[in-house]
């Protein structure tokens, strides 16, 4: 996009359509999306798009959900035409057979979605809209097909190449800073002394993926702690009291807090690109670093404890744990995965189960979800492909030799209808 597309696009609109962005043109919006895709101009079409954004950001949820029944309904694939560029496809393949037939086979709303996405700053509007329609849309198999065009667009977006990887210090600027605070989504951050302690001290860190589209939003950030040995709780991570440590003099990264911070992008994956980056950052920083773990919720296990009539609240903490073990590495959904989501998040991204921790987080979410109990997933560097790929093609969960012991005791002990 250059300067001079963006001058001449506002120019336009004052004098033809969205005069300081708010929009002139009454057409209804099948009217506007029929432009856009039919636009042939830069300019014009830079303005029609501008019109669509303003219009859908000033609708209530009823207006929105019109808007995108339009999309789901009147701007889909053709199957005729799919099956004739097919059929001459297969009779030849050629740049004119091949163009046609991934012309036939894409959805018109995809072309749309990229029209609108030539006004500047209209990835992050876009990326709103996502949220709406994955609110909106949850139960209705239209709008979840329409979704899946805005999934193919945003994965492409916001692929590795294009995220830029920031530390985040008590040095940055105060709004980023804000967006932390209100984007941590595993352990809260009561108050700005609270977010100092965690970014300021030298043996803590935090880092985040941003996009050259989103400068000011963090996408997905980690909170790391330096430590020597592998903490047992949250509470000795963040205690106010804590003794500092000599950076030089710690071991261990601890990923101890990771948190996507923009809905609308949902089930686009940054996660693992992240922990793998910031480790190998790191291991260069600081050579005497050994282990990469995480401290990580166990949010399913007290839901699963009890629906194989075991009663959390009557447990010891070594059963608990045994329970923990088993549950991560035994209890299955229907396609063989962990029932555990974030087991399943760091399972896929190559880690092993490495160790489990009774009492390690006794806030009052962390007793509900899984009776305090906490686990580290370790990010062997010589071994997270390896883990990854046996993960992805057999489902085979890594684990340490102590989970592995847990487990076996844990199944002595389970009811009988909690075998997985």
């Amino acid at each position: 996009m250059t300067l001079l597309a963006d001058l001449l696009s506002t120019v336009f609109e004052r004098r033809y359509g969205a005069a300081r962005g708010v929009p002139r043109d009454d057409r209804p919006i099948e009217d506007l999306t029929a432009d856009l895709i039919g636009a042939t101009g830069e300019v014009s079409g830079q303005a029609v798009a501008r019109q669509i954004l303003t219009r859908y950001e000033s609708w209530d949820d009823t207006a929105k959900l019109e808007f995108f029944r339009h999309l789901a309904r009147d701007m889909v694939i053709n199957p005729e035409q799919v099956r004739d560029a097919l059929d001459a496809y297969e009779r030849g393949q050629s740049k004119a057979t091949y163009r046609a037939f991934l012309n036939a086979s894409e959805s018109p709303r995809q072309e749309l979605i990229r029209r609108m996405n030539q006004v500047p700053g209209a990835t992050r509007r876009l990326v709103g809209m996502r949220t709406d329609l994955l609110r909106l849309g949850r139960d209705d198999d239209e709008l979840q097909a329409l979704d899946l065009d805005f999934r193919h667009l945003f994965a492409s977006w916001f692929n590795r190449g294009f995220l830029v990887l920031r530390p985040i210090s008590w040095e940055s600027p105060a709004h980023i800073l804000e967006k932390i605070i209100a984007y941590e989504a595993v352990h809260a951050i009561d108050s700005w002394n609270d977010l100092r302690r965690r970014l300021e001290p030298a043996d803590r860190r935090c880092f985040a993926f941003f996009h050259p589209a989103m400068p000011d939003e963090p996408l997905i950030f980690v909170e790391v702690a330096l430590t020597d040995g592998i903490p047992g709780s949250i509470q000795e991570v963040l205690a106010e009291e804590r003794d500092q440590i000599d950076v030089d003099r710690a071991n261990t990264a601890v990923f101890y807090s990771i948190s996507n911070c923009q809905s609308g992008l949902a089930q686009i994956s940054f996660g693992n690109s992240l922990i793998k980056q910031v480790a190998a950052d790191l291991a260069l920083e600081n050579p005497a670093l050994k282990n990469f773990v995480t401290l990580s919720p166990i949010p399913g296990l007290t839901r699963w404890m009890e629906s194989v009539d075991i009663n959390p609240e009557a447990q010891q903490p070594d059963a608990l744990c045994e329970y923990a073990a088993y549950y991560l590495t035994q209890a299955k959904r229907g396609d063989g995965l962990p029932l555990d989501p974030v087991a399943r998040f760091h399972l896929g991204n190559g880690a092993q189960v490495h160790k489990v921790h009774a009492n390690a987080d006794v806030s009052t979410n962390g007793m509900k979800q899984s009776a305090g109990v906490m686990v580290n997933y370790l990010y062997d560097l010589g071994k997270v492909s390896q883990n990854h790929e046996r993960f992805a093609a057999e489902q085979r969960v890594a684990v340490s030799s102590e989970i592995k012991s847990l487990a076996a005791s844990a199944a002595k002990t389970m009811p009988e209808e909690g075998h997985a």
